[in-house]
This record gives structure tokens, sequence and C-alpha cells, in this order.
């Protein structure tokens, strides 16, 4: 633990980024916002890092943002929370992440937490994590990307009952609509999200990649199924693929290289 809101540790190819304000439910400030960003940062530039796994320290995943503290610095132009170096965690402005994200989440989880959910790729969930998008009992609007994919994940009428009324919902609902992808004992969801993360680490990482890039494209209405010949003939020339098919020749476990 540091004086940091936000602690990055590496796991051999992993990067652990935890919130780190637990006194305050990991209630999101600037400074944990900017911190957040230049995390995604360091998990995009590392060519050692294949993979990164999101958590909370403390009880709760998180209470939303902090909005005595980010609201004065919301301008004309609405709020830019990417620190110079950093990346959008909500990946909802600048370049796009190429690496996959898995998040295990507890406790309270509002607002941005949902949001940094639906932006992730895998999502675990302890039993008892209680979930609210309250945005519209404040006045405003979800604006870290929960009118775009929540929908999109959920379907319409599961995500305007929950985003329109502002009600909390819990892990099972959260998983019947496809937030989450596993539910836990409490207290097991680190470590199922990180065997996730870890077996994902595993896989040839250029065919991680790209299986995620084409497979955001057709998320977001896109041609995925022009860019996937050229991709297959851009993997079957790597070096991880020649290990891969190796690998299965032999029945041995493949050890990718990331070339």
């Amino acid at each position: 633990m540091t004086d940091s809101r936000v602690t990055v540790d590496r796991d051999g190819q992993l990067l652990l980024i935890g919130l780190n304000r637990p006194e305050k439910r990991n209630a999101a400030d600037w400074r944990m916002l900017q911190e957040l960003s230049l995390a995604y940062g360091e998990l995009e530039r590392d060519p050692g890092i294949r993979c990164g796994l999101v958590y909370a320290h403390g009880d709760h995943f998180t209470g939303g943002l902090d909005l005595a503290d980010v609201a004065p610095r919301i301008g004309p132009r609405g709020l830019d929370i990417v620190a110079e170096g950093g990346l959008d965690p909500w990946q909802l402005s600048g370049p796009a992440r190429t690496k996959p994200v898995v998040i295990a989440v507890q406790g309270t989880c509002l607002t941005l937490g949902i949001e940094l959910v639906l932006a992730s790729d895998v999502a675990v969930a302890a039993r008892s994590t209680s979930f609210a998008q309250i945005e519209v009992g404040r006045g405003i609007l979800p604006f870290g990307g929960a009118t775009i994919r929540f929908p999109r994940t959920a379907g319409w009428g599961n995500a305007m009952r929950w985003i329109l009324t502002g009600d909390a919902f819990d892990a099972a609902e959260a998983h019947r609509m496809g937030l989450v992808q596993e539910v836990t004992d409490d207290g097991a969801q680190f470590d199922r999200a990180l065997a996730i993360a870890r077996r994902i680490a595993a896989q040839a990482p250029l065919a991680v990649q790209a299986t995620l890039a084409n497979a955001r494209l057709a998320a977001a209405g896109g041609d995925a199924a022009g860019a996937l010949q050229p991709e297959l003939v851009r993997l079957v020339q790597s070096e991880d693929s020649r290990i891969g098919m190796r690998a299965f020749l032999d029945r041995t476990t493949a050890e990718f290289l990331g070339r």
C-alpha cells in the first residue's frame, strides 16, 4: 500500500492496477483519475505486459465520482481526465487500448465503476456487490460510457431500467445482463480474476490483440469481417504462430514470444 490513489504492480506479464482510496470507498477524485490514466498508459506502452488486472483495495470497488473535487474542473468542453503519458481507461477519447483488461469488483460499485467494467474485457464480481448508475439523481447523465455500452451489453430495456431510475442492482442481475462474466464468493473475486488474466497472458499476444481489435470493430458497427483475412495472414506469418502450431503437433504447452 502507498499514498498513491492508484497502485501499480507487475506480476509476470500482468500489470495489477489497484484503486487505493479505501477510506473514501475509493471515490474517484481528480488525482485518482489522473493516476488511473497513467497506469493504463503504462499497460499500453510496456512491451513485457500482456494483460491488465484492475481491482480495488478495501471493502468497496468505488463509490463513484468525488463530485466536490471533480465538478469544478468540468469546463466548456467537458472533462479531460487523461494525464500526459496516460490513456483513457473508459476509452471515450484518444488512442484505443490494444491489450486486454480483466476487472474484479466488490462491495459498492457505482457510476464510473460500472462504466469501467463496461470498458473492460472480462469482469468478475463478488456475490454481495451492489451496483448503481445514480447520475440522474444528481442532475447529470452518465458520462463515462454507460449510455453507449450499457444498452449494447445488456439490451435497451435492461439498461434503461437501471440508468433512468438510479436504482441499485446486485451481482446476480449484473451477471444476467452480461455486465459481469462470473460471480464468486465474497473475497474470491481477485484470485479468480487473476487466474483469468494469467490465462489470457499465456496466449499468443499478437493473436490476442488482433482478436480484441477485430471484436471491438464489430461491436462498434464496423466491418469486422473485412479485417479478418488480412489479420489472419499477418498472424500466420508470425513466430508465435509457428510456436503454437508446433506445440499443437507435439502436444506441449506453447511459450509465446509476442513476435
